[in-house]
This record gives structure tokens, sequence and C-alpha cells, in this order.
């Protein structure tokens, strides 16, 4: 007996170049940016108050790293978790512009800069997207650029 397959919302031909998505809205309280930061980054200014408030951020501030887990978040919110995802070879960079405060809310936007079958895996596509993260201020706060794969849309 022939096993169902799986069926999708979102396949490599839903990411053409140029498209963008707009994804989020997370607030951060201290108390998660210290959490976060006392298991992963327990650097000064992220866990420690006093620290932070002499550090040259003059407060505490999430890890660069928490910022990254909340954009796969909204990433697998908005659309990976219904998507033929099949991971990521990697990033080509990731830049922290500004501090991410207690109180921000962020947003992910997600622009295609690149699509392209697999030569080596035709039912398999690349994409290359470029994502800007923004605080309530409209400031961009992060910056990454890397590559996705997803299963192509069965023919049938």
């Amino acid at each position: 007996m022939k096993e169902a397959r799986k069926v999708y919302k979102y396949y490599w031909e839903d990411f053409p170049v140029g498209s963008t998505r707009e994804l989020g809205g997370m607030t951060l309280s201290q108390e998660d940016i210290v959490r976060f930061a006392a298991e992963f980054d327990p650097q000064p200014f992220h866990i420690d108050e006093d620290a932070a408030r002499e550090s040259k951020f003059g407060g505490i501030i999430a890890s660069g790293w928490h910022t990254c887990s909340l954009a796969m978040r909204m990433m697998c919110d908005a659309y990976l978790l219904d998507a033929a995802s099949l991971g990521s070879p990697g990033l080509e960079s990731i830049r922290w512009l500004k501090p991410v405060r207690p109180g921000d809310t962020l947003r992910l936007s997600a622009r295609v800069v690149e699509a392209r079958p697999l030569a080596s895996r035709p039912e398999a596509g690349l994409i290359r997207t470029h994502w800007r993260m923004f605080s309530q201020t409209d400031e961009c706060v992060m910056e990454m650029e890397g590559y996705s794969m997803f299963g192509r849309r069965p023919a049938d």
C-alpha cells in the first residue's frame, strides 16, 4: 500500500525572488532576556543589572543569539512549520546593529534575494534570504543573510 504524501502549505515555488514577508511582534521582558542569557550567553551586561548599568550599554540588553532565536521562532510561526522545509546549509552573515532592551517589541522582515532549483536534487530548491529585525521604533537591530532549502511542489 502506498503511503500518503504530506501536503504542505509552502514549497520552494512560494518563495520567489523579491518576495517579502513581514513577521512577528514579540516583546521581550527583562526576565526573558536574563533567562536566555543565563543559560546560553551569561555575559554580565545580559544577566546582572548592576554590571549592565556600568557597561557601555547602560542597562540589561538581550544577547544577539537571543535575537537570532527570536527570528527563528518568528519564521517557524509564520511559515516554516507549514513548509516542505529541508533545513539550511547556513548563514552568510549576522550583524547586531543596535542593543535590544527589555520592553522592546521586535518584528522581522524577510526578503528573498535568490532562488534556484538544486541541480543535485531536482525535488528541492534553495533560497537565499536577507532578514532584518526591527524594534518598535523601526530601528534595525539585526541583519542576517543565509540559505534555506525547500521541497519543490509535487506535480500531482
